[in-house]
């Protein structure tokens, strides 16, 4: 229970507000300047290893093992600018290029940063254009997917 007397209201995390930064070396130092309207993704998976030990039938010991990663999936962005084609079409050319990405979370005025989801080493997936339509005026993406080799958060400010 928070006391009073710490003077200082904690809100929640709220997840409507984010932003994605990406950079690529040799492409774009902000290869992404879309808005995306979901992000998903973010996600650390730890392998645990049960150990038996011999004449304790009662109980096992559990090893922490290997960390694997998600994959990133960004759907519905508008951006107006094609960088992000761009840096598709160069891993395929070369297939080390690699990008760092950074997932922000924003409080609910829009600016103050609550927590940096930090994605090393990415490399896109899937770049999926939407349904061409007369009516829209901006490059739109319908779906994005980054790979990425490890996960780190660095909190911000009202962050516990």
């Amino acid at each position: 229970m928070a006391h009073e007397a710490q003077g200082a209201t904690r809100y929640p995390f709220t997840s409507f507000n984010f932003a994605i930064e990406i950079n690529v070396a040799g492409i774009s130092s902000k290869a992404c300047s879309a808005a995306f309207s979901e992000c998903d993704g973010l996600e650390m998976n730890m392998e645990v290893k049960t150990i038996r030990e011999g004449g304790n039938n009662g109980s096992n010991i559990r090893l922490p093992g290997p960390v694997s990663y998600s994959q990133l999936t960004l759907k519905r962005g508008m951006t107006d600018s094609f960088d992000l084609w761009d840096w598709f079409g160069a891993t395929v050319v070369s297939p080390d290029l690699r990008a760092d990405a950074e997932v922000v979370v924003f409080a609910g005025d829009g600016k103050t940063e609550r927590a940096r989801f930090i994605l090393t080493r990415c490399i896109p997936v899937k770049l999926k254009a939407p349904a061409l339509n007369a009516k829209d005026g901006m490059v739109a993406i319908e779906e994005m997917q980054l790979a990425y080799e490890t996960l780190s958060v660095k909190k911000g400010k009202g962050a516990a």
